[in-house]
């Protein structure tokens, strides 16, 4: 009975019938395409390759998933860059401790090549993990026998002492290939501690410069402190050190240039002794301070410009000092003052840079840009990276700085413009920052001439600024970060070039 209606409704509306057949065909296709796709994600899901433990997943920018799991050439040299520091200032902040458990992280089907002791490389790919934060995740594997426990690397890498962070991000560098002959090449530790009336500050610099490593002693060292006290020009002490005193490692933030060294101590504070004699009198100076930074305060580290060998790391953003400077027998005491402490390394020929760090109530600051010499006419973009107590807060990208060069500046027998303040502006999304600088103090000068500050004058740099300024101030943040207003003020250090 049905077949014989179907076949009358088949010849009596036979448009009618062939529409409503598309419409239910069109209807079990759209099903199985769906139950396809359900069929597929449940694979997916159940596929080892994905299965990493958490709720969340971080990936690399950019990352195809399915260029990850099938090797594909793309999916080769994906990393994330600062891992470590991802992991301990960002994840597993104590900011999100009231959102984010654990963190792990893993490593899946890295392409890496074995080579065997007749010297034949083999492909493989290789996996890792830290065991005790796999687990804490829920994805450690089934051990059927002995035992799978963080070893001493693990533990090190999710929860360095003190003193091995330091040795970590601080430790000494050689000129790699293209700049080994380059004499420009400069490394060294900078230390600026300011007094509590803010009227007396010294800079402190540990600096490797030249052919360092080669085997005619075309390199050497340097200790460099200048003086500075309001409104006075500043003092300048150095001693040279020959490359047959000089004791740095690749491997640890340790420096010895003949009597002065820099010694990171098992606490993770920081022991400076320096010996010079004043470039005008020939008065000695020595100086012992121990430099304490505070917990969470740094910059990790990183090339801080394209087309140019350079890398720049902040260990101690925010710190204090304790010691004693002494000149001519005359010593000053300092007790928990304001302290910073970078390290810089790479070749400086025609390199020029905005910098500047300071104190802002809570809140510590460092903003930069470096400038390689074929850089004339484009702007290199800036950063502004905010701390707190809790560590990592933000980072801002201002297009530019703006000064006004409302004060004069002697450079020997000269006179150039130098800033009297400066502003730094930036919006991300519903965060906000505006930063103030207010110079209270300037110094400059003339690369062309002898050494200066920072690595300046080690090698001919043919800059097209060629006066370097460097200035004491005060820095003033507002805006508002996850809804949280920015407010503070307080002292810091400033450097640009005219």
């Amino acid at each position: 009975m049905i077949g014989l209606l179907a076949v009358r409704n088949l010849t009596i509306n036979p448009w009618r019938t062939l529409f409503l057949l598309f419409g239910f065909s069109v209807g079990v296709a759209t099903m199985i395409v769906l139950l396809s796709v359900g069929e597929a994600l449940l694979d997916q899901a159940k596929d080892e390759k994905l299965v990493g433990g958490g709720s969340i997943t971080i990936l690399p920018e950019g990352v195809d998933v399915e260029v990850m799991k099938t090797g594909g050439l793309g999916g080769m040299f994906f990393s994330i860059d600062h891992a470590r520091f991802i992991q301990r200032q960002l994840l597993a902040a104590p900011r999100l401790h009231d959102v984010v458990s654990a963190v792990a992280p893993q490593i899946e089907g890295k392409l890496l090549y074995l080579r065997t002791a007749g010297g034949r490389e083999i492909p493989v790919r290789a996996g890792a993990d830290i065991p005790s934060l796999t687990g804490a995740v829920g994805a450690a594997p089934m051990v059927t026998s002995g035992a799978w426990n963080d070893d001493s690397l693990d533990r090190r890498w999710r929860a360095p002492t003190m003193r091995e962070l330091r040795h970590e991000i601080d430790h000494f560098h050689l000129p790699p290939a293209e700049a080994a002959s380059d004499p420009s090449w400069a490394e060294w530790h900078y230390f600026n501690v300011i007094s509590s009336d803010r009227r007396q500050w010294v800079f402190v610099s540990f600096i490797v410069a030249g052919a360092v490593g080669d085997s005619n002693g075309r390199w050497g060292g340097q200790v460099l402190v200048t003086l500075h006290e309001q409104g006075k020009a500043a003092r300048r002490f150095t001693s040279a050190v020959p490359s047959s005193r000089v004791a740095f490692s690749t491997s640890n933030a340790d420096l010895g240039l003949g009597e002065s060294r820099v010694e990171v101590l098992p606490d993770g504070h920081y022991r400076l002794h320096a010996v010079a004699r004043e470039d005008v009198s020939g008065s000695p100076l020595s100086l012992d301070l121990d430099v304490t930074p505070a917990d969470g305060a740094y910059f990790p580290g990183a090339a801080i410009a394209s087309g140019v060998v350079s890398g720049y790391v902040v260990p101690a953003l925010r710190a204090s000092a304790a010691g004693r400077l002494c000149v001519a027998g005359t010593c000053q005491a300092y007790d928990g003052v304001q302290a910073y402490h970078d390290h810089n390394w790479g070749v400086w020929r025609g390199v020029t840079w905005e910098w500047g760090a300071a104190r802002a109530g809570q809140y510590t600051l460092l903003y930069g840009r470096v400038e390689p010499p074929d850089s004339v006419g484009a702007v290199q973009p800036l950063f502004v990276y905010l701390v707190d107590s809790s560590g990592f807060l933000a980072v801002f990208r201002p297009r530019a700085i703006r000064y006004v060069d409302g004060r004069t500046t002697r450079v020997g027998a000269s006179s150039i413009r130098t800033p009297s303040t400066a502003e730094l502006l930036d919006v991300r999304g519903a965060d906000t920052l505006r930063v103030t600088l207010a110079v209270e103090d300037a110094s400059a000068t003339d690369t062309r001439g002898g050494g200066a500050e920072r690595g300046e004058g080690l090698a001919a740099r043919g800059l097209r600024r060629p006066y370097f300024v460097q200035m004491k101030g005060t820095a003033t943040i507002g805006g508002r970060i996850r809804g949280t207003p920015l407010v503070g003020t307080g002292a810091g250090f400033f450097e640009t070039y005219r």
